[in-house]
């Protein structure tokens, strides 16, 4: 039993010293945080049963990894250290307990409770006032000059104190400081974003990219990232005076004109502590920058340093760790789920991991580009978040943890809910599933149907569209024209009163026009002004289903996508069965010609966009006034829009309108214009 133990205590050794490295030194880990956490713990819990087994070669006795052999070394005028971790209010009292036994002061110690900002430790250097050397943290004694990038940190202060002649503080002959480096979450996604668009790497998270960017040769490539820091430690003074209490250092060091939290506060009570740590569990997602805890530190540092150290770990501080929102696991699979709307959606089946408290199997994948410009493949050691309620996602692959046996991913070329042929179009990002008869999307493409937008169905809500769904009476829109009453009298809620109003309705509806039919199939990227063009174009459904895309493209505001998408519906073989359906219930609307007569001309040629509240048109009065004096009415904003009609609280359309010169009038305006 002691050999297995000893063998499993050289084995984590190993292990912990390893991502010690990968994380420390090639700022590339393998593993997350919390996994990491759980190798030190199980370390840690060896060497307090068997301490005649702790050597130097234990990573219990060193804070960080050797210096990379890359830059020059600084040895520290004071150990960097790390600190304990508290994994709850439990742990945190618990520590208090055993500091309370070595020094009876802490009866009466305050608290300060700073953030544990998940960046890069670096020590800045100041002589006479004057910025002269940074490093890293290293293995805590010695770390690595990176003098040349932090001085492209805008943050960090050159000389201190910064406003000497506003300011009575006098900043000591020599002082050394500890702060971290770090990016701000917006700009990280910023950065990500711009490198997206260049076409070039993105980076997995702020953490590594901050660390990345400090620890490599070139200041260029570091003043371009946009890295900044915070400050809450003196790590050694000469001649000057300098606070003994953590709270008044945070002051002190803002005083000089370094950028410190505003996050931190101080309590008389552990407790106190605690409750304001516990807000930042879920709250953290306000922070602007990612931290994985908050710090408690004894707000006595004569009394903190007393206290010792266990290990390398002072005693006179612990760090409160947050549930872990970002974990490694294993990619074992890709499945792919149909949206109500058609859209497919790959998810990420995991190897189960826990994720802040939650048990993960599953997370999105986004979208199949993402996974192709992520080069996700499947068998990857994947980077998974969980932050707050958000769906857990997949960040992108550890590349260096592949072992060769990984899989490239392609996407389907069905449906998998119906089988059907699957639709791509160039530009855009999702992938279709065409069909509207498929099983996936039956509830919302009858939901759809049935709108006040679309064939207007009175008393026919989500609720009712589900019964009907689930009892097998809708397998398709056209199934809704062939009801009965006795199955209606079936279902739960339904009298001969309510059975008879929703036929009264679904029998009305076969009366609405070719324009109201065609915007509630769905088709991709036919909504209610492309529906009104193609049926004044070509007059019924059936005419339509026999046009090319060229054809199609002929009309104003069709494009290569819209034109491919509506062939492609009308070629599929279950939508063709579905008109045939809908004609037999009686549903084959023409247009007449009172639909395309206009009481003048005034608008030929003319385009025009509607947003806000009009003072006596709606929306569609609007459009109708507009068309009928030959108009028309477009969705969105462009250089070719003729009018902007603006209404009160007008949205985004507005803006957009003023940046390209689009002409903007009012409702009396266009009335005007109407003559």
């Amino acid at each position: 039993m002691a050999e297995k133990l000893l063998s499993r205590y050289e084995e984590l050794k190993a292990q912990v010293n390893f991502h010690n490295y990968r994380y420390h030194v090639l700022d590339a880990p393998v593993i997350s945080d919390v996994e990491y956490d759980r190798l030190l713990n199980e370390l840690k819990q060896i060497e307090a049963d068997h301490p005649d087994w702790i050597q130097a070669d234990s990573p219990t006795q060193r804070a960080g990894a050797k210096p990379s052999e890359k830059f020059e070394k600084v040895r520290h005028p004071a150990p960097i250290l790390s600190l304990a971790n508290a994994f709850g209010a439990d742990d945190a009292r618990a520590w208090l307990e055993r500091v309370k036994k070595i020094d009876d002061r802490v009866e009466k110690a305050k608290f300060v409770v700073e953030p544990k900002i998940d960046g890069l430790s670096v020590v800045l250097h100041y002589r006479d006032g004057m910025f002269v050397q940074g490093a890293t943290r290293g293995d805590g004694e010695v770390g690595e000059d990176i003098t040349s990038n932090l001085r492209t940190v805008r943050a960090i202060p050159l000389r201190i104190p910064v406003n000497s002649e506003k300011l009575s503080v006098k900043a000591p002959s020599y002082l050394v400081v500890r702060g971290e480096a770090f990016i701000p979450i917006k700009e990280f996604e910023e950065l990500n974003k711009k490198l997206e668009e260049a076409g070039e790497k993105t980076y997995l998270n702020p953490r590594n990219t901050a660390a990345g960017s400090l620890r490599q040769l070139d200041p260029v490539l570091t003043a371009s990232r946009p890295i900044t820091l915070l400050v809450y430690q003196i790590v050694h003074a000469e001649g000057g005076n300098v606070p003994t209490s953590q709270w008044e250092i945070l002051q002190y060091l803002k005083s000089l004109g370094f950028p410190v939290s505003d996050i931190p506060k101080r309590f008389n009570a552990l407790d106190e502590a605690i409750t304001y740590t516990e807000t930042f569990q879920t709250g953290r997602n306000a922070l602007p920058y990612e931290a994985d805890g908050m710090v408690i530190k004894i707000d006595d540092l004569t009394l903190a340093a007393d206290l010792g150290f266990v290990g390398k770990d002072p005693r006179g501080a612990v760090a409160f760790k947050f549930p872990a929102r970002e974990v490694t696991t294993t990619l074992l699979g890709i499945d792919v789920e149909v949206g109500r709307t058609g859209v497919l959606t790959p998810r990420a089946q995991l190897e189960a991991v826990e994720i802040g408290g939650v048990v993960v199997r599953n997370a999105t994948l986004h979208n199949f580009d993402y996974i192709e410009e992520k080069d996700i493949r499947i068998g990857d050691r994947v980077l998974v978040k969980r932050a707050g309620e958000v769906i857990p996602y997949v960040i992108g692959p550890v590349v260096d943890a592949r072992s060769g046996k990984e899989k490239t991913y392609k996407p389907p070329a069905k449906c998998p809910a119906c089988g059907q042929a699957v639709e791509h179009f160039e530009g855009e990002v999702a992938w279709y599933c065409v069909n509207a008869a498929c099983p996936a999307q039956l509830v919302r493409n009858v939901e759809h149907f049935v709108s006040r937008g679309a064939m207007d169905i009175a008393g026919l809500g989500i609720k009712i569209v589900i019964q009907l769904i689930e009892a097998g009476m809708v397998k398709d829109v056209a199934d809704l024209f062939t009801l009965k009453k006795e199955q209606l009298l079936e279902l739960e809620g339904f009298a001969e009163k309510k059975a008879e109003n929703l036929l009264g309705s679904i029998e009305q509806a076969k009366g609405q026009s070719l324009k109201r039919l065609l915007a509630a199939l769905g088709i991709h990227g036919v909504g209610e002004v492309m529906a009104g063009d193609l049926s004044q174009t070509f007059g019924n459904l059936s005419a339509l289903s026999k046009v090319s895309a060229d054809e199609l493209q002929q009309i104003d505001g069709v494009g290569p996508n819209i034109a491919a998408s509506i062939v492609d519906w009308f070629a599929q073989p279950a939508n063709q069965k579905l008109l045939k359906k809908l004609k037999a219930a009686g549903l084959d609307p023409q247009v007449q010609k009172a639909e395309s007569k206009t009481q003048s001309g005034a608008f030929s040629g003319m385009t025009f966009v509607v947003t806000g509240t009009l003072p006596t048109l709606s929306r569609d009065g609007a459009k109708e006034f507009i068309e009928s004096h030959g108009g028309k009415v477009i969705d969105s904003v462009s250089k070719k829009t003729s009018y902007l009609v603006l209404g009160e609280n007008p949205g985004s359309k507005f803006e957009k309108a003023k940046s390209l010169g689009v002409k903007i009038i009012d409702e009396a305006e266009l009335r005007k214009l109407a003559g």
